[in-house]
């Protein structure tokens, strides 16, 4: 067995949703983060996504997207994240962000199972 197995109801406490990227910009000030407004369906978030060193802000529009979305939020460059995108660890150190196969069959919103 591998170390730190978690059981089903610790994965059914995180909650992840589909979601649409509206926005996107650069941080001022910092190298590594880039704004995104996810809308979620029912409302909008602001997640920031260390993601700057292999990504600009405009490869994220209209993409859908993959966020914990009852992750406690957290103040990073004065801009408050409110989830987390998702991604990969790749092999060569480049995250890859987690995106939805044919997303015209999900609504931004519906929750991951």
């Amino acid at each position: 067995m591998a170390e730190g197995l978690i059981s089903i109801d610790d994965f059914k406490r995180v909650d992840l949703r589909v979601g649409r990227v509206v926005e996107a910009e650069a941080v001022p000030g910092s190298r590594k983060l880039i704004r995104l407004v996810v809308d979620l369906g029912s409302e909008k978030r602001q997640v920031l996504a260390g993601l700057a060193k292999w990504y600009k802000p405009e490869d994220f529009l209209g993409k859908t997207v993959v966020v914990v979305a009852n992750l406690k939020p957290k103040r990073m460059a004065g801009l408050e994240s409110q989830g987390m995108l998702l991604a990969t660890c790749g092999e060569d150190g480049r995250p890859v962000p987690l995106g939805v196969w044919d997303p015209g069959e999900v609504k931004p919103g519906e929750r991951v199972c």
